[in-house]
């Protein structure tokens, strides 16, 4: 046995000698060093990159790429994170409500387990099942108000047809969250917290809508006889309870008729009998 080791290691010298780069010095112990050289770099770069490296500069050639070095993708700021956790518990929270469920009825753990987060990570954003819903309901009113606000702080050049695009939009974003947005008009009822959130946000539109009339009173685009304030709350009152209606009961109205007899209703109410309506 010994002798055939000392025969293979005389032949391998002798096969390294024949093969390796014309312009390389004899390095007889070659393997053995750039092996050992190549784990000592482990620790700073990796054996790879380094072993290509100790190859290039002794033996000449190009320098192989590095197939254990990358680029890290960039690390998500935490409102990025909080972005998606948001999305992913909005849409486990819609899907376990579309069920049939009485959001009274789903357990944090049944929401935690849907949407494929921890619990302790859940509540870490959400003390309750309170806080959670006011939550989802400010993502998924976020457009519908929008729309809204938008034709309120326009010029309504437009006129009917502005309005009742802006009642589309906002029934079709109901449509999209319907029962989640379900779920906070029963709650809001007798739900303190959800009952706070849900009349304050409404009350900023109203103010909003009020606003709006008072200029356009003060400006003679609308009858002086209108009461901006009564106006705004009747109007506001009436596409939150119609739209909820609709989507909770079975009435065989089309979205596109909903919307174009609401457009007509605020139109007809705010410059029905204006003496000259909106320039």
């Amino acid at each position: 046995m010994a002798a055939l080791s000392t025969i293979w290691a005389a032949l391998s010298r002798t096969v390294f000698r024949k093969y390796r780069p014309e312009s390389a010095a004899v390095v007889p112990d070659w393997p053995v060093n750039a092996a050992r050289a190549g784990r000592r770099a482990q620790w700073a770069h990796g054996p790879g990159e380094r072993i290509s490296t100790i190859v290039a500069e002794r033996y000449g050639g190009p320098r192989m790429p590095s197939l254990t070095r990358g680029r890290r993708p960039a690390r998500k700021s935490d409102d990025e994170r909080r972005a998606e956790f948001e999305q992913r518990v909005l849409r486990a929270v819609e899907d376990l409500l579309a069920d049939g469920t009485p959001y009274t009825e789903i357990a944090v753990q049944k929401i935690a387990a849907t949407a494929e987060v921890a619990r302790s990570t859940f509540y870490r954003y959400f003390p309750d099942k309170s806080r959670l819903l006011i939550r989802m309901a400010e993502l998924a009113t976020s457009d519908l108000f929008a729309a809204a606000e938008r034709w309120w702080s326009a010029e309504h050049t437009d006129r009917e047809v502005g309005v009742r695009n802006a009642m589309s939009a906002m029934i079709a974003g109901f449509r999209r969250h319907r029962y989640l947005l379900l779920a906070l008009s029963e709650l809001a009822s007798y739900d303190r917290d959800v009952g706070a959130y849900w009349r304050g946000r409404v009350a900023g539109f109203v103010e909003l809508v009020r606003h709006r009339l008072e200029a356009d009173r003060a400006a003679g685009r609308v009858a002086p006889e209108l009461d901006p304030a009564a106006t705004a709350l009747v109007l506001a009152a009436m596409v939150e309870r119609s739209i909820s209606t609709a989507f909770a009961v079975r009435t065989g109205i089309s979205d596109a008729e909903l919307a174009r007899t609401l457009g007509r209703s605020i139109w007809l109410v705010v410059y029905g009998d204006a003496p000259a309506g909106p320039a």
